[in-house]
């Protein structure tokens, strides 16, 4: 259950709904996800969160399949089932397929577990690897 109610359109404030009407252009749906309702509460901090959105997840040196699959790993590091299902279903509208989900999958759980494998051993970096960059 959300903290806060999610707000439907009629119930935005102006700036919200500026907002709102932005994400739907942008994505080309009049679909608004339940993370954006909830955070109308706050129409500075939804606006400062799109425009975020909007710039990092853009098409730049990465493509952006590449950062949806990103977005995955770290939502799932970062125990967000939220975040997993919302950009699983984007990873799949860019063209992610059911063997790239499922490597995602294998990488992201070797991932964790040399991660705990390393921190449990505190293994110290390799002077090769530690020379900023």
């Amino acid at each position: 259950m959300a903290t806060v109610p999610l707000l439907g359109d009629a119930e935005l404030a102006p700036e919200a709904r500026a907002v709102f009407e932005d994400i739907r252009a942008v994505r080309g749906t009049d679909y608004v996800n339940n993370f954006w309702r909830a955070l109308a509460h706050d129409p500075a901090e939804l606006r400062r969160v799109w425009e975020e959105v909007k710039a990092v997840m853009a098409p730049g040196a990465l493509d952006p399949l590449v950062k949806e699959l990103v977005y995955i790993a770290v939502s799932t590091a970062n125990a967000c089932p939220y975040c997993v299902h919302s950009h699983t279903a984007s990873a799949r509208a860019k063209g992610m397929t059911e063997a790239q989900h499922a490597e995602l999958l294998r990488v992201i759980g070797l991932a964790a577990r040399t991660n705990h494998l390393v921190t449990a051993l505190q293994v110290p970096v390799d002077e090769v690897f530690d020379r900023g960059g």
